[in-house]
């Protein structure tokens, strides 16, 4: 069988961009100024994205310290909502995007320098060090 030619050089392939990359930043301890929709929308937004816990206050002055798995957004606040767990409750609960005044990340991020490149770099520094024995195994969560 004879292999296909090329049809593009390695730097045209490099050059396309199909899908802009993720950029992401330390949100641990970060409490966004929430001055609009679009404030909180965006600041949920992370949230979801963020594998921490975060602190939600209600307008009504709970306080809520929740892991976010999941959001529904719709054309309106009161249309949009999150799913997130709380510590020592089992049951999924969720609160209206319109019953949030205030939005805290306030947990650990656990996913922080956990990424392959940090791993890679690690391993490189106990080698280096004359360390013996290393392996890929997952690091303790706390």
């Amino acid at each position: 069988m004879k292999a296909e030619p090329l049809k593009y050089t390695l730097e045209q392939v490099e050059a396309l961009e199909l899908a802009p990359g993720a950029e992401h930043h330390n949100l641990e301890g970060w409490i966004p100024e929430i001055a609009g929709d679009d404030d909180l929308r965006d600041a949920l937004e992370k949230a979801f994205d963020y594998r921490g816990d975060v602190t939600l206050t209600l307008k009504g002055g709970e306080r809520i310290e929740a892991y976010i798995f999941n959001r529904q957004t719709g054309p309106t606040l009161a249309d949009s909502h999150v799913q997130y767990f709380t510590p020592g409750a089992p049951e999924k609960r969720s609160a209206s995007y319109a019953d949030i005044a205030r939005l805290e990340f306030s947990g650990k991020d656990r996913a922080a320098g956990k990424n392959w490149e940090a791993w890679v770099k690690r391993y490189n520094e106990r080698k280096a060090a004359g360390e013996t024995g290393i392996s890929l195994k997952p690091e303790a969560l706390d």
